[in-house]
């Protein structure tokens, strides 16, 4: 696509590529026009910048744009709104799939759950291939059809409830919600959620940290408050540890609260289905405890009945939690389940960019201790180990600790056959890193019995 030189910002459409200056760093970058809006005299423009993570879009001004080179789009619409929203256009730069608008289920303050709607999020993927490594996006669903067996019958794969590329949505493709305030944290959130229109354009949407309703003012959550009887999240705690708990939430039996908790984690994770059909998914929250309450940090859910053998659907620490070892906690967390329920697991994938360097680090710091701690025979005997010890004790699946032995460069083909060699260098770095962890998981801790979730499904349906 060829470049011209654009005489007036006036001439600019969405869809338009040239290059911006990121207000973060004041560099100058090739960005795509999301979105266009006017305010009085003012014109803005939403920005997407090539190669960099959606959370760092954002709105700039004239002064912002190089108009020297300009990338015009071959269709495009002169996309203009006035007020604080932008009119979406049904033409964009690069082909784009149309989808339906999100709806949000109303909260009803009675308690009861709210009718059954399903977002434009709710595209299925099928025949899923499951490659290890992929570098996408662990996002996944709250949600989906409750595929259990029936009639005796092996339950259906759940097709396409990991991933939903909204970036050919062009409205998802726009930070909705400017700030959020949960608890005694005020959060700028990264990504589009769709939290109803009334709400997203206030200055700040205010959460309730135990029961997570939203409301349009601070007056409105102190009502709310004075009402709400939860100081911790809904459902069972399972897991406490010093100040760490655990809490498990069944999304059918807690549907409201498993709803605005995917709405919450939409906020910050891109590729989120956001389908409001909550009842196949458990949610695994963990908290913070003080005397005010048990605080939410992150949470990860899994489907009840997963014949791809995922113990992760979706995975979030929030912002403030972040960078202090809670992500890593979840991940082991989730593993510490498969082995109660004697099973080897996986997280849906793709993995997005933070969480694959998570689950990188967990992998290779659960497959290093074991092989780190492989004792000699009483005969002198070099110590052996195969791939299905390692994903027998870890409970990591077979094909994540391939990948990981082949990423470290542990695996060496000898004599006809593949070895694992670990050096010293390795090992060094190993007790390092365990040494600098600060928290783990305490399986003494976990009070939790597996449950054969297909005999209740069937009795449901």
């Amino acid at each position: 696509m060829s470049s011209i030189k654009c005489e007036s910002t006036a001439s600019l459409l969405v869809g338009c590529r040239l290059r911006v200056r990121m207000r973060k760093t004041g560099k100058w970058k090739l960005a795509e026009i999301v979105g266009i809006k006017t305010s009085g005299e003012e014109r803005q423009y939403y920005v997407h910048y090539h190669d960099f993570n959606k959370r760092l879009d954002e709105w700039v001004s004239d002064d912002d744009l190089d108009l020297s080179k300009v990338q015009f789009a071959r269709r495009a619409s002169h996309q203009i709104a006035t007020g604080s929203g932008a009119e979406i256009s049904k033409f964009h730069s690069w082909p784009i799939a149309k989808e339906p608008q999100f709806k949000v289920p109303q909260q009803p303050d009675d308690g009861n759950p709210p009718t059954h709607v399903k977002g434009g999020a709710s595209q299925r993927r099928s025949n899923r291939k499951h490659v290890v490594g992929n570098e996408g996006i662990l996002q996944a669903a709250a949600g989906g059809n409750e595929n259990g067996s029936q009639g005796g019958t092996k339950p259906k794969s759940r097709s396409g409830c990991s991933t939903l590329k909204h970036q050919h949505n062009v409205v998802a493709r726009m930070k909705n919600v400017e700030i959020i305030e949960l608890g005694r944290y005020r959060i700028k959130p990264w990504y589009f959620s769709p939290y109803p229109e009334e709400l997203c354009l206030m200055d700040c949407i205010y959460l309730c940290e135990f029961c997570l309703k939203y409301c349009k003012s601070r007056v409105c959550l102190g009502r709310h408050l004075i009402k709400c009887t939860l100081k911790h999240p809904p459902g069972n705690e399972i897991y406490r540890k010093d100040s760490i708990s655990f809490f498990e939430i069944d999304g059918r039996k807690n549907k409201v609260y498993a709803q605005n908790l995917c709405l919450l984690a939409k906020l910050f994770l891109d590729h989120k289905v956001l389908d409001f059909d909550t009842d196949p998914f458990l949610f695994y929250v963990m908290t913070e405890f003080d005397s005010r309450g048990f605080h939410i940090v992150g949470y990860f859910s899994k489907e009840k009945i997963s014949v791809e053998d995922y113990n992760l659907a979706c995975l979030l620490t929030l912002p403030p939690y972040q960078q202090k070892g809670y992500g890593k906690l979840l991940i082991e967390f989730s593993y510490e389940l498969s082995k109660y329920e004697g099973k080897t697991g996986t997280p849906e994938k793709p993995l997005s960019d933070l969480g694959l360097l998570s689950y990188r680090s967990f992998w290779a710091q659960a497959i290093l201790e074991q092989l780190v701690n492989q004792k000699a025979g009483t005969d002198g005997e070099r110590p052996s180990i195969t791939i299905n010890d390692i994903s027998e004790r870890t409970s990591i699946k077979r094909d994540d600790v391939i990948y990981t032995l082949k990423r470290l460069n542990l695996v060496t083909y000898c004599k006809g056959q593949h070895i694992v060699c670990i050096n010293q260098n390795t090992i060094d770095q190993h007790r390092a890193a365990m040494e600098k962890r600060k928290i783990s998981i305490d399986s003494k801790c976990l009070q939790w019995t597996p449950k054969d979730w297909s005999k209740t499904i069937n009795r449901l349906y």
